[in-house]
């Protein structure tokens, strides 16, 4: 679409999750290009030229399209195994199985992921991929190759392993890379993928995957790999109690010192889970900037706990909402976690203060882009931001009589999405994907689902 042909959005409540949490009962959006030109109160203005579009959004809200901040899409084709175990004895039922896949099934996985996603209000995807079993093709070029054909923005954390059993880690020996494999394959990834620009659809972080799966040399050279390439990093941390004993155990100190001792702290930093951690942890975060990716499905799912997101939040630690890979949260769907969030964290101390509607709504927008480190472009309805946004259905049986949209939109239903935009494009009508066959996709899922049994079973 030219820059200069318009779509108007009217007649819908807007929640635009600015730094006012600015709202409107009623109201107009101007995209232009891949631009919001302007919104506000009340109808959208007069005279406006090169209108491509208008919508009539009567009975709908719009938000910014979700922000997913933590994921791993190959985990697609091997969802509902494993579903009585903590974190430590799910890693090592599923690290065999995960060994032995390749790049069609990568790329199966990757779509099945981002559609799920996609049609339930994700604009922007990340995915943590660290499994690059030797001679399996491309997996990196698999990843982005299905977020652009689906019309998703994505940051591809690009993770690695090199701890495997013979040095105390979890992993199967087979299933990691060595030392200067990783941080040469990672560099490449970031080289030919990365782009920096403002309106960039594809971006790549460094990313090992946590202590017990990474040496001390990878976390630390992969630190200085990603502050010389001028992109941000990612890794697991203070998932389990059982991290915490096996950081104590191997570096005699916990997850967040033994972080902070390689350079891993800081503003260009998120870490995914960050569910034990006490004050003091909690207290270098905001001192240092670090982010957090709050996945509260995958945390019930394996009983790690319950992260601390109201005193991560009163200490200006950045934190988003992930939906973690959907091998430990089968629905792959992110705008569930804003119920979720909210629920989870009232079981904890601040029970019934721990956090409202708005601060959940905040979590899976803006909060994802700044731990992205993306705020300045996406994660608000703001003039000059991208034009990522959904449309919410609020007038249906299941939100009707909720007066409160933002209180419909997490605590109710999963509501109806009639139109998702990235980038100013629309990819989502009425609840299916425009660029994409789900029924295809869900039939190469299930294939490659299928196939990577069986390779497994043969061992």
């Amino acid at each position: 679409m030219a820059a200069d042909r318009r779509i108007v959005i009217a007649n819908c409540a807007i929640a635009t999750v600015d730094a006012k949490d600015t709202e409107y009962a009623s109201g107009y959006l101007v995209l232009a290009g891949n631009r919001i030109e302007s919104l506000g109160a009340g109808p959208a203005p007069e005279g406006l030229e090169n209108v491509a579009r208008r919508i009539d959004a009567t009975g709908h809200l719009a938000t910014p399209g979700l922000v997913n901040t933590h994921h791993h899409f190959y985990q697609w084709i091997t969802r509902g195994l494993a579903t009585d175990h903590n974190l430590f004895n799910w890693l090592v039922a599923l690290y065999p199985t995960w060994a032995r896949i390749d790049e069609p099934m990568v790329h199966a996985a990757a779509r099945g992921s981002l559609a799920m996603m996609a049609r339930g209000g994700v604009t922007t995807a990340m995915d943590h991929h660290y499994v690059f079993p030797r001679g399996t093709g491309d997996l990196s070029g698999a990843i982005i190759r299905a977020a652009r054909d689906m019309g998703v923005r994505l940051t591809l954390a690009r993770g690695s392993m090199d701890r495997g059993e013979k040095d105390g880690g979890l992993p199967p020996d087979f299933a990691v890379e060595s030392l200067d494999d990783a941080l040469a394959a990672t560099e490449e990834t970031v080289r030919r993928h990365h782009d920096a620009s403002f309106d960039a659809m594809t971006q790549v972080a460094v990313a090992p995957c946590s202590p017990f799966s990474v040496s001390t040399e990878l976390l630390r050279d992969g630190a200085g790999l990603a502050r010389r390439l001028g992109v941000r990093l990612h890794t697991h941390g203070s998932e389990t109690v059982e991290e915490e004993k096996f950081c104590h155990e191997l570096f005699g100190m916990g997850p967040t010192d033994y972080f902070e001792s390689t350079g891993w702290l800081g503003e260009d930093v998120w870490m995914a889970h960050c569910v034990h951690m006490n004050d003091s942890d909690i207290a270098a975060f905001a001192r240092t900037g670090t982010g957090v990716a709050h996945c509260p499905s995958s945390n019930a799912r394996l009983a790690a706990g319950i992260a601390r997101v109201p005193d991560m939040l009163a200490a200006g630690v950045p934190v988003g909402l992930g939906v973690d890979g959907t091998a430990s949260n089968e629905s792959g769907e992110l705008h569930t976690e804003l119920r979720n969030a909210l629920l989870v964290n009232r079981l904890g101390p601040h029970r019934e203060t721990a956090l409202n509607t708005r601060q959940a709504l905040r979590l899976g927008t803006y909060g994802g882009a700044q731990v992205l480190g993306r705020a300045g472009e996406i994660g608000s309805l703001e003039p000059g931001k991208l034009a990522d946004l959904v449309l919410w259905r609020m007038d249906t049986l299941a939100h009707a009589s909720i007066a409160d949209p933002v209180a419909a939109l997490v605590l109710g239903a999963a509501a109806p999405v009639t139109a998702s935009f990235v980038h100013g494009r629309q990819i989502v009508e009425n609840g299916r994907l425009l660029t994409a066959d789900e029924d295809e996709i869900a039939r190469s899922t299930r294939t490659e689902a299928q196939r990577l049994a069986r390779i497994t079973e043969r061992g």
